[in-house]
């Protein structure tokens, strides 16, 4: 499926996505992302390029794995 999304959690690193996406900031605004299929986005909160990944976890030591899980059925919205 090519306009699958896909996020992958990298350990001790960032969020990988890949395929078809659009990154927006919090005025709705959509990022230049240059033609780009694939872009890291940072968890660490280290990084000067926010939201994007500059490598800043790998100095800073940055450690946190998560292994894939079911997550508990939503609350029903009233």
């Amino acid at each position: 499926m090519a306009d699958m999304t896909e996020i992958t959690v990298s350990p001790n690193g960032p969020l990988r996505i890949s395929g078809n996406f659009v990154i927006k900031d919090g005025q709705g605004r959509e990022f230049d992302l240059a033609g780009r299929t694939a872009i890291s986005l940072c968890r660490c909160g280290q990084s000067e390029n926010k939201p994007f990944c500059d490598g800043s976890h790998a100095r800073t030591g940055f450690q946190s794995v998560c292994e894939a899980r079911a997550l508990p059925p939503p609350v029903p919205k009233s």
